[in-house]
């Protein structure tokens, strides 16, 4: 799931490996594949002070990227940042070891919460724990949607974006949405009151109907161009990740173009990713990954980390320490009642993946 922002910034097309020299291999070392820019600034020479083991850190723009490195070869890193969708294959495939929970005293950092949820994808919580998460909703240019639709724009459901008559009126100045028919075609489907994560092809015949009648109405399905678009006001709705909205809320109030940026998360629910942290069944240097993973549930570590990224993390322990505008935005961290209504995506089988291939090129090409 792309939705790190400097990779959209820099336009990165290809896998991107980037070694810090800072660290020089020596033992003890420890071997990390992670999103490009996705941790704090100081961060791993913190660790390298504090635990005195050093890192080789390398960093990837792609899930598939990062699929293909551990289920064709041998990688030669210890830890990963893996995506909660990547977990059912990565550990189907043997690729993950299970994380000892002696090796973590700081396991109790996790929020129970968001534990429940990742179990969904990680049954039991054997092989991941939260390292940053987010959810998919609608980001917003406040005083366009109220000039088309007036002050009673439905902006907090999916109906701002799935009522054709609202879409049509919203297409005037501009709707964009995601180029991803792993997370679209899900948030159509929970629209239509049917399953997100549904293998069977009637319900996507279903969601197929309902977005090619949107579809005029949509100026675009790009997974980066949006954040840009959103901030200087070229567009006025997005669907996305709520981290990339809020970048673009941040961007645009630091030109002073007078842009007033909004993410909502609809009330009938949406989509809640994780990215974790995980340890590869075949790590080079399994202690010091073990250092690595449990040095990143301390509160004081991970805290710093969401405040640069403008993402939750899921240490309960560390909320207190995120800046108060971090923490206190709904945005970021969504309120009890809406955590109750978020869903996860799971990993669909090839046939079905096969159809939504197919129905989102449709959908794309407008027929």
């Amino acid at each position: 799931m792309s939705r790190h922002r400097l990779y959209f910034n820099l336009g990165f097309g290809a896998s991107l490996a980037v070694s810090l020299s800072a660290f020089a291999v020596e033992a003890p070392t420890v071997h990390v594949y992670n999103w490009y820019d996705y941790i704090g600034p100081t961060t791993l020479q913190d660790f390298k002070r504090d635990t005195g083991i050093a890192l080789v850190y390398d960093t990837f723009d792609s899930a598939e990227v990062l699929e293909g490195k551990l289920l064709t070869s041998r990688s030669g890193y210890d830890v990963v940042v893996a995506s909660n969708f990547s977990l059912p294959t990565l550990i189907k495939a043997g690729a993950l070891a299970p994380l000892p929970r002696e090796q973590m005293p700081d396991f109790k950092n996790m929020d129970t919460d968001l534990l429940a949820k990742l179990a969904n994808n990680d049954p039991g919580n054997q092989y991941a724990v939260p390292y940053l998460w987010g959810t998919n909703g609608i980001g917003y240019n406040i005083d366009k949607v109220r000039a088309v639709l007036g002050d009673k724009a439905p902006v907090d459901s999916w109906d701002l974006v799935f009522k054709e008559e609202n879409l049509a009126k919203l297409g005037e100045c501009g709707v964009a949405m995601l180029d991803s028919p792993s997370e679209m075609l899900p948030v159509a489907l929970h629209y239509l009151g049917l399953p997100p994560n549904s293998t069977n092809p009637e319900d996507y015949k279903k969601a197929e109907a309902l977005l090619l009648k949107l579809r005029p109405h949509i100026a675009y399905f790009n997974s980066s161009k949006f954040i840009s678009d959103l901030s200087n006001g070229n567009i006025c709705v997005a669907v996305g990740w709520s981290g990339a909205m809020l970048e673009a809320k941040t961007t645009a109030e630091q030109a002073g173009n007078g842009v007033k940026i909004a993410y909502s998360l609809p009330k009938e629910g949406a989509p809640v990713w994780f990215d974790t942290l995980v340890l590869l069944k075949d790590a080079p240097h399994p202690e010091q990954g073990m250092a690595f993973i449990d040095y990143l549930m301390r509160p004081e570590v991970i805290a710093p980390v969401s405040d640069h990224l403008n993402y939750p993390n899921g240490n309960r322990s560390a909320t207190t320490l995120v800046a108060e505008a971090t923490r206190s935005n709904p945005a970021v961290y969504p309120p009890a009642e809406a955590m109750a209504t978020l869903f996860t995506l799971q990993p669909l089988p090839p046939a079905t993946e096969r159809v939504r291939t197919r129905i989102w090129s449709k959908v794309k090409n407008g027929q």
